[in-house]
């Protein structure tokens, strides 16, 4: 059993290797910056940043948001990816910080290891992201637009930002628990952390973005039964997840 599991893990450790030495160079580079703790690097089987970030476009010389930044792991990622002539903009939620300081401290330790990383903290609504950006990045977040605790239309105003925000050709890429299909959006949000896909489409394509990509394969889990809270033991870290890429028309 001992020797099955030490095969298994190397084929998956494998895979991983693999995805990234086809990624493009600046994302391989990016994945072995020696400013990333271990503590993230040791997510990246289970994360597939190269793969997601190749799907973002993330080129060098570009203009990006982590949106809701959480604790950096893509921050840290995108800063060497789009290098000395890029620049990232780490937006923190003021309505986190405001919860748990912890986020704003996180993003003060992530901000001082990059020099072309701009952190900004402001309610959801109104993060303050500058115009002409290439990409929006929000990963595992897209639900906490429907917290109770959030402002009515919050999802909606943001969206209308980051809208604004893109350059024309501009990508928002998009990553989240998926929740099953018609379960109540507040619900999903404020008890499991999790949105239905088609909330998002429904949201996002109203804003006026069009959708290129669905992938429902890189972040899935067939075991997630979509019905547990995503902080459950038996499931965190391992949820059903998908990834929807929007672009704003030229």
């Amino acid at each position: 059993m001992a020797r099955n599991l030490t095969i298994s893990v190397l084929a998956v450790l494998a895979v991983a290797g693999a995805a990234a030495a086809a990624a493009p160079a600046n994302l391989t580079a990016a994945l072995g910056d020696a400013k990333r703790p271990p503590a993230d690097s040791s997510r990246d089987v289970a994360r597939h940043p190269a793969e997601l970030l190749a799907m973002g476009e993330v080129k060098p010389g570009q203009k990006v948001a982590d949106f809701m930044m959480g604790g950096g792991y893509f921050t840290r990622i995108l800063s060497p990816a789009v290098g000395e002539k890029g620049h990232v903009w780490a937006f923190q939620s003021g309505e986190f910080i405001g919860f748990r300081p912890a986020y704003g401290t996180d993003q003060t330790k992530v901000v001082a290891d990059y020099t072309n990383v701009t952190p900004l903290a402001a309610p959801i609504a109104s993060a303050g992201l500058p115009d002409g950006l290439d990409l929006v990045l929000t990963v595992q977040n897209y639900h906490d637009l429907h917290l109770n605790r959030m402002p009515p239309g919050t999802a909606e105003a943001a969206n209308k930002e980051i809208f604004k925000a893109l350059k024309p050709g501009g990508i928002y890429l998009i990553v989240d628990h998926a929740a099953a299909p018609g379960t109540p959006t507040e619900d999903a949000a404020n008890k499991l952390h999790r949105i239905d896909e088609a909330v998002v489409k429904k949201e996002v394509e109203a804003a006026g973005f069009k959708l290129v990509t669905e992938d429902d394969k890189l972040l899935a889990d067939p075991a997630d039964t979509h019905d547990k809270s995503v902080f459950d033991p038996s499931i965190r870290g391992k949820t059903d997840q998908f990834i929807l890429k929007y672009r704003k028309p030229k």
